[in-house]
């Protein structure tokens, strides 16, 4: 079954940086787009970014774009998500999630990101 497994998450301060990574099983990872979403302390799902199978065509949220980067290595069957500029407001639990753009689930268990002085 599809299972996917995030890491790279930790606290850092304002206008840090930090490297997701998602690891794909289960699934043919190079036919699959993908995404990462996040879920804020008290808030919902919100999703964050899209990559197409190729990794050539990339979406982002308003709130993340300029400052986060999504890409995809189909050979290591992992999907990355490099977050620069880091502001308080980023912090959440990020999730990768399988399927067409926007695509909530499935999704793995997250990595915490926690952006605070």
């Amino acid at each position: 079954q599809v299972q996917l497994v995030e890491s790279g998450g930790g606290l850092v301060q304002p206008g840090g940086s930090l490297r997701l990574s998602c690891a794909a099983s289960g699934f043919t990872f190079r036919y699959s787009w993908m995404n990462w979403v996040r879920q804020a302390p008290g808030k919902g799902l919100e999703w964050v970014s899209g990559i197409d199978r190729g990794g050539g065509s990339t979406s982002y949220a308003d709130s993340v774009k300029g400052r986060f980067t999504i890409s995809r290595d189909n050979a290591k069957k992992t999907l990355y998500l490099q977050m620069n500029n880091l502001k308080p407001e980023d912090t959440a639990v990020y999730y990768c999630a399988m399927g067409p753009l926007g695509a909530f689930s499935p999704r793995g268990q997250g990595t915490q990101v926690t952006v605070s002085s």
